[in-house]
């Protein structure tokens, strides 16, 4: 079957990274601190299992959410991007290496793409969100194909700035939605969530 064009999402991709680009470090910091709460304080006191990224500059950060929840006695599976979906336990800082395009990841053992099911919580990265779950990354598909290793009814979020967030975007057939969006300014619930206001109220202004 034939992909949809993916202009519209290319288009969308630019304007994104061009934005983060444009903001300053000091501004990503406290956005990035006010995420961690609010992404901790979604999760829970635990301790589980949660499927995180670790970023890179210039995206929401996890850094510090990685190590608290380590350090709290969850278990933290990081991807190790490839063409398959793969998984492996965070053992700790000194323990990551470079992977594809410079991406931190584990060098503990490789896991698998079925390692996802022990997963409570996945947390995937992204460039936008739109308020029917419709999620845009950066247009490798390897979160399409990972999510459906998960448990079923396994919720996933997103961390993106609120300025990130759209009333819709670019959808294709292949695309997996995601439950809910943790910005700087909250927990906002996707799908039939956002529409019984589970979290925060969308923004009115939102394109």
């Amino acid at each position: 079957m034939p992909m949809l064009p993916t202009a519209p999402k290319d288009a969308l991709r630019r304007g994104i990274l061009l934005q983060r680009t444009r903001v300053a470090d000091s501004t990503w910091a406290s956005e990035d601190a006010a995420r961690t709460a609010w992404l901790l304080g979604a999760l829970g006191k635990g301790p589980a299992t949660v499927a995180l990224y670790a970023s890179r500059p210039g995206e929401p950060g996890t850094r510090t959410a990685i190590t608290t929840l380590h350090d709290a006695g969850w278990l933290v599976l990081l991807p190790r991007l490839g063409r398959r979906p793969d998984w492996a336990i965070f053992g700790g800082w000194e323990q990551m290496g470079p992977g594809w395009g410079g991406i931190p990841e584990p060098t503990t053992p490789p896991l698998g793409a079925a390692a996802l099911a022990r997963a409570d919580v996945v947390v995937a990265a992204c460039l936008a969100v739109a308020q029917d779950g419709t999620r845009v990354g950066t247009g490798g598909g390897w979160y399409d194909r990972a999510l459906p290793h998960r448990r079923p009814g396994t919720p996933v979020w997103v961390l993106a700035r609120t300025q990130e967030l759209f009333r819709r975007a670019p959808h294709a057939p292949h695309d997996i939605p995601v439950d809910g969006a943790l910005t700087q300014d909250g927990f906002f619930a996707c799908g039939e969530g956002a529409l019984s206001h589970i979290g925060k109220p969308w923004p009115p202004e939102l394109s």
